[in-house]
């Protein structure tokens, strides 16, 4: 299996000051944009889907959220990521009458739905880790942060493999 290394430094936001979650959406689609990962069409796309199927998780310790949309807007697979200063309200994934204090978003640009469904089930193995999602938000080095999620993608990775093997 290769290597993942869809966490690309420069697609990391630390420490990002917003006040509301279309604001930071707004940023790191941008991002993904002027790094030539996702189409134009995909900031009003990820928008829309946000409303309609919102990306909330109530997480132990730091709440999470994982925007994304359809990918026909997207031109290469990667993550951005950002840490924010202070928590942004988002609605819940499957329950969006209700909220959740955000303070880690993983924004998805992925080509390929059988990778999307992969990526988020590593990604919740993940979230499931509270002392990990502490570290993460504070670490202050855009590098050191990369390296860190790679390696627990990775590491996700082989206890996927290892609990389907056992199975």
């Amino acid at each position: 299996m290769q290597e993942v290394k869809l966490i690309d430094p420069s697609l990391i936001m630390l420490n990002v000051e917003a006040t509301e979650k279309e604001e930071v959406i707004t940023l790191m689609a941008k991002k993904l944009i002027s790094e030539g990962y996702v189409k134009s069409s995909y900031l009003n796309a990820i928008l829309q889907r946000e409303k309609e199927y919102p990306t909330g998780l109530p997480t132990n310790g730091v709440g999470v959220a994982i925007p994304h949309t359809d990918i026909e807007h997207v031109i290469k697979p990667g993550i951005a990521v950002a840490t924010l200063k202070n928590p942004v309200k988002f609605n819940v994934m499957g329950n969006p009458d209700e909220e959740v204090d955000v303070k880690l978003i993983f924004m998805l640009a992925i080509t390929d739905p059988n990778t999307q469904i992969n990526l988020l089930k590593k990604l919740v193995d993940i979230f499931q880790k509270k002392r990990f999602l502490i570290k993460l938000i504070s670490i202050e080095n855009k590098e050191e942060f990369a390296k860190e999620l790679n390696s627990a993608i990775s590491n996700a990775t082989d206890e996927l493999n290892n609990n389907i093997n056992s199975i």
